[in-house]
């Protein structure tokens, strides 16, 4: 057989193996819908109790997406609102943010600029009523919802307030479009700082507008911090990395089972700083976008990765419009940045007890940088220096998670009308005397390792018959545990102290506080600094010597 019969002999067998595939895809979802269909009618029909048809098919929705990946998800129509705010971080409301704090639904954190703050609700106000309507025994979700509504619409709140009473308020709901930049201000004299919690629409542009003012400032590098942003827009990502390199430069490429919608992604435009320094902060809760940004700049060698390591999130969703205004987010493809390289940790398609397992390492491949510096696919974006924040103590973590904190700062704001600016403000040793008198009819209890393992012991000494013999020995420790833990208030007062200085400056000065209270304790903005302030290390790192 000639080369050219082979050829098309060769095609001519694709082309039906194609075929065939098609056919049996074909007839797998037909016969598993009907099937489906089948189930579902008679459940309807049949089964002993009244069951809600509605519910039953967002179960079926619901689990048949979760099998696949957490980041294809259904949306019904009353939930448009919410999956429009995670698009475009603007809805209609008041401007605050509702936590639940033990029984009472409290406001947690106004946004500057907007009804709640404006009208001069503070976090810390515990919601009674609304229009009317007690809100007692909602969930902060109910609440939201209830909150949320057209701009230009009234909404009346009865509140009360610690220490000082019950009070109605009156707003007005407006159009609130969180920042993707809530901060961004100069560290000292030369190092400007910016923070980027999200990637909605005209997040570029905030970005591009931030860099412009700290130039502006002074700022001769800068410290770019993505720690905690879990991603967004892909354009919108493409847009902040053009702010620091140039146009025409690729960025991200997407490729997916669809072949002819991959996609590839340049920059567009002139570069608003093609040249200064710059440090980029990540951490585990940087995903999806911040990855495509920290992990370009990086596979560019145009600045400098700090932090650990982020979170390993290669999926891009595209959204789909469904009937009965219905929708969903659906992951259609896999990004790939500079180098070549897809940052996606998790294998969907592999679970283990139902959870997706990380890609083996015989899988990963190593890629190189602009500079020739060897970077791996398969584990998100690993920092050029590691360094991350230290996690918190016992007994912070439990005044943390157990409101104390929280709730000396709605203390302290009730009783100081003002204060010094966050990089100025401190606590004074009175003000933390202050603060163990407030706590101390509290429950701040914790448990220790220590403790588990000493209970460990107990039980197996019990098992083991030998528990009567140390039994004594077991309690005097114990004994000795409780004291160390009475003192943990003030061998940890450091600790404590910087946590409550940045909570109660939020009441105040509100994102500003929660950056600026932290530029001298934070380890990772402190490395940064160190090496933007030595330029030979700077170089040495992106050159890989």
């Amino acid at each position: 057989m000639s080369k050219k019969k082979l050829l098309i002999f060769g095609i001519g067998i694709s082309i039906l193996i194609s075929g065939y595939t098609q056919v049996d895809d074909y007839f797998e979802v037909s016969k598993n819908l009907d099937i489906f269909s089948t189930v579902y009618k008679e459940v309807n029909l049949s089964y002993v109790d009244d069951v809600k048809p509605g519910h039953l098919m967002r179960e079926a929705i619901d689990a048949m997406l979760k099998s696949l990946d957490p980041y294809t998800n259904f949306y019904s129509e009353a939930q448009a609102e919410d999956y429009r705010f995670q698009v475009t971080g603007s809805y209609g409301g008041i401007g605050a943010i509702v936590k639940k704090h033990g029984d009472d639904l409290v406001i947690d954190r106004p946004y500057q600029d907007y009804p709640a703050q404006k009208s001069g609700l503070r976090a810390g106000d515990v919601l009674i009523k609304v229009d009317g309507k007690s809100v007692i025994g909602k969930t902060s979700s109910q609440l939201s919802d209830v909150l949320k509504g057209t701009a230009g619409t009234t909404v009346v709140l009865t509140i009360t307030r610690p220490e000082k009473g019950e009070m109605e308020v009156t707003l007005k709901r407006a159009q609130v479009k969180v920042k993707n930049v809530p901060y961004y201000g100069m560290i000292n004299k030369e190092v400007g700082y910016l923070k980027l919690t999200g990637f909605t629409p005209d997040a570029g542009l905030e970005v591009q507008n931030a860099v412009k003012n700290l130039k502006e400032q002074g700022a001769l590098s800068i410290v770019f911090d993505l720690r905690g942003n879990g991603g967004g827009l892909l354009h919108e990502a493409v847009n902040i990395v053009n702010v620091f390199v140039k146009k025409g430069q690729l960025v991200v490429s997407t490729k997916g089972k669809e072949k002819e919608k991959d996609r590839v992604y340049k920059t567009l435009n002139a570069p608003l700083d093609e040249d200064i320094p710059l440090v980029v902060l990540v951490d585990g809760g940087s995903a999806s976008a911040s990855e495509i940004v920290s992990g370009t700049i990086q596979d560019l060698d145009r600045g400098v990765v700090v932090g650990t390591q982020s979170y390993g999130k290669g999926l891009v969703q595209s959204t789909r419009l469904l009937s009965f205004n219905t929708q969903m987010k659906i992951t259609t493809a896999k990004y790939y940045i500079p180098s070549g390289r897809c940052i996606q940790r998790l294998d969907y398609s592999k679970k283990k007890n139902g959870n997706a397992i990380s890609i083996a390492d015989s899988l990963k491949q190593t890629f190189y940088t602009s500079n020739k510096r060897r970077v791996t696919d398969g584990e998100g974006v690993n920092p050029d220096v590691k360094v991350g924040l230290p996690k918190l103590t016992k007994i912070a973590k439990s005044l943390v998670t157990k409101y104390l904190i929280f709730d000396y700062a709605t203390h302290y704001r009730n009783a100081h009308d003002t204060i010094v600016s966050p990089k100025e403000f401190h606590l004074t040793d009175a003000d933390y005397t202050e603060f163990k008198t407030f706590i101390k009819d509290k429950d701040y209890g914790y448990v220790t390792d220590t403790e588990n393992a000493l209970k460990d012991l107990e039980k197996k000494a019990d098992d083991e018959h030998y528990i009567e013999a140390i039994q004594s020995n077991i309690d005097a420790l114990r004994e000795v545990f409780n004291v160390n833990k009475n003192a943990d208030l003030d061998k940890h007062k450091t600790e404590i102290v910087e946590l409550l200085e940045t909570e109660i400056a939020s009441r105040y000065y509100y994102d500003r506080a929660f950056v600026e209270t932290t530029f001298d304790d934070d380890s990772d903005v402190q490395e940064a600094i160190t090496i933007l302030k030595d330029k030979g290390r700077y170089v040495s790192i992106l050159s890989g010597k």
